[in-house]
């Protein structure tokens, strides 16, 4: 009599679902980072939307200050050494690309570390340039500079995060491999060992609490009306141009 000898299936293990490259912190400050402009800038046009403005850009600030010190704290593939030692060959890099294929793929870790790190500053001048308006530090004399400054570096960030999108879009396309998916998951596919050890979610659930409870707070105070601001009606964008009658002097 034949015996068929069943063998289990083995469940999917870490090697299966690929190697851990971005931990839980790094993701998190990405996605809310991600969320808060996107938002701050739609919102950017709208006086109805404006607490709601005004809130996404103290986040944008509060989570590049975050990213600063993680990268000062967090894993070794997140360190600004490790950002600094993929900027520093990313001249040598550039000059490869006419060689040939393989060349342009190698220096997209250095290009990506460019423009990254391009939209933290341009993100954070923005922000800190819309502060500046909100709070009226440069008095009237400098109202209207601030406005087009703020203006124009919401502008420059959302040109910086189109260039970053479609990087990832020519690198997965010329690699075929989806280069955005680690981002979210984690993880990246093939084998070998992990390169973050430790995925800390628990530091992400934390981040991702205080946030919302900054958000939570932001939006229970009461409304302050826009004449006690600056002593005018407002300064969202385009809104001098309204003011002033549409004066073409």
């Amino acid at each position: 009599m034949n015996t068929t000898l069943h063998t289990p299936t083995p469940s999917a293990s870490p090697q299966a679902q690929g190697r851990r490259v971005i931990d839980a912190p790094t993701r998190m400050l990405h996605w809310l980072l991600a969320l808060s402009f996107s938002g701050a800038y739609l919102s950017a046009e709208s006086e109805a939307w404006h607490a709601l403005h005004i809130t996404l850009g103290y986040t944008v600030i509060g989570l590049v200050l975050a990213r600063v010190l993680w990268g000062l704290l967090g894993p070794k593939r997140v360190r600004w050494s490790s950002w600094g030692r993929k900027l520093a060959g990313l001249p040598q890099q550039l000059r490869a690309w006419p060689e040939g294929r393989g060349q342009a793929l190698a220096s997209f870790q250095g290009l990506n570390t460019l423009l990254v790190s391009a939209l933290l500053l341009a993100a954070l001048a923005a922000a800190l340039s819309g502060l500046s308006l909100e709070q009226g530090w440069g008095g009237a004399p400098l109202e209207d500079v601030l406005e087009e400054l703020h203006e124009g570096l919401g502008n420059a960030t959302l040109a910086v995060v189109l260039a970053h999108l479609a990087l990832l879009a020519g690198i997965s396309l010329l690699r075929r491999q989806n280069h955005a998916g680690p981002m979210w998951s984690g993880r990246s596919p093939g084998p070998g060992p992990d390169l973050v050890k430790h995925n800390r979610s628990w530091l992400a659930a934390l981040l991702l609490a205080t946030v919302l409870g900054f958000w939570v707070w932001q939006w229970q105070q009461p409304p302050q009306p826009s004449a006690d601001r600056h002593g005018h009606s407002g300064h969202q964008h385009g809104e001098r141009h309204a003011k002033d009658g549409g004066d073409d002097d």
